[in-house]
């Protein structure tokens, strides 16, 4: 059965607390935090874009995995701030890798699902044996106006699996999609920052598709929340996925593994998959984790695991959890955060 073979995530160390940009711009922190119920997110340095972060989470995956980069058959990374218009990521990623030439690449873009499309995909490679390994990242840099609610939340990280047939640490059951023109968030080739429908990014948008995407996989597989052990939404802030899981009828306890928004905002392609790893990092064999990502435009991927007996080597090799990762931290104020961003369109 396709599955995952090996993962691995990078989180940038730099933190800001959305109290500090909502004092720079003088607003009421308290308000803020208590709206989004988000307390810190992270932030890439200067010299880090959605490429550098892919390369050390793919790194971290081949290495946990004691994987050749040369057995990867295909690369798809899923972002919506790929730094080129024009030039995948993807080759820059596998070059650095040392995966050779002889394998398929693909940048995705299908805002903060792209990494789990890539997943998709990239598992009917592996099914039909085209492919020994695939590799699918999700990978973002935060993207948001000054002054714009997305500045509280819009975090940094970037999560990479490799899928593959034998020694699985998680199998994919199955999954489903649902997917329709709504146009809730967007941003042209020519600007800067992504504008967004307010309100309207809720209901009609986040709920609509990942209520849909879940129930569907739900009803496909003859399956109920209390089947699972774990779950996993999309975390554009700390309330839709909490409302999302408690209308489909999963509890706060088998989201907390993956919660990770509190902690790094939200990270756009890598969000759900960072959740997906956070959580693998403390299952078990037999555990079944259900996952539903969203990305604005619209749509939600839900996928059911299971995870296997592999899993426990695979933890043994982990040296860099997520729950490591959050850890390792060093706060910034929002003047660094601002020079940061004003040097990065001059590189």
């Amino acid at each position: 059965m396709t599955g995952i073979v090996s993962y691995g995530v990078y989180i940038p160390k730099y933190r800001i607390k959305p109290s500090a940009i909502a004092h720079a711009w003088g607003k009421s922190a308290d308000e803020v935090e208590k709206s989004l119920g988000v307390f810190e997110k992270a932030v890439a340095s200067v010299d880090e874009d959605s490429i550098t972060l892919s390369i050390e989470s793919s790194f971290r995956a081949l290495t946990n995995g004691q994987i050749n980069p040369k057995d990867i058959g295909a690369i798809t990374i899923g972002s919506e701030s790929h730094p080129y218009a024009v030039k995948p990521s993807s080759t820059v990623v596998a070059g650095v890798l040392g995966m050779g030439s002889e394998y398929l690449a693909a940048d995705l873009e299908f805002a903060c699902k792209a990494g789990t499309a890539g997943i998709q995909l990239l598992s009917g490679l592996v099914a039909t044996s085209k492919a020994k390994y695939c590799l699918a990242v999700g990978s973002d840099v935060a993207q948001a106006k000054p002054s714009d609610v997305l500045e509280y939340t819009a975090g940094s990280a970037s999560a990479a699996l490799i899928l593959g047939k034998t020694n699985t640490i998680a199998n994919i059951i199955d999954f489903s999609s649902f997917s329709s023109d709504t146009p809730d968030f967007w941003r042209k080739d020519t600007e800067k920052f992504p504008s967004h429908a307010g309100r309207f990014t809720g209901q009609p948008a986040y709920f609509t598709h990942v209520l849909s995407a879940s129930n569907l996989i739900l009803k496909k597989l003859k399956m109920k929340p209390g089947d699972f052990d774990y779950a996993i939404f999309h975390m554009p802030n700390a309330k839709f996925p909490k409302e999302a899981a408690k209308k489909l009828g999963f509890t706060p306890q088998q989201l907390a593994p993956g919660f990770i928004v509190e902690y790094i905002g939200n990270p756009y392609s890598a969000s759900s998959m960072v959740g997906l790893c956070s959580t693998l990092d403390i299952a078990k064999p037999g555990d079944k984790i259900f996952m539903c990502s969203y990305g604005s435009g619209a749509g939600s991927d839900a996928f059911v695991l299971e995870v296997t007996e592999q899993i426990k080597k695979h933890q043994k090799l982990n040296k860099d959890t997520v729950k490591k990762q959050i850890k390792n931290k060093s706060y910034i104020d929002y003047s660094l955060l601002a020079k940061n961003a004003i040097n990065k369109y001059r590189l």
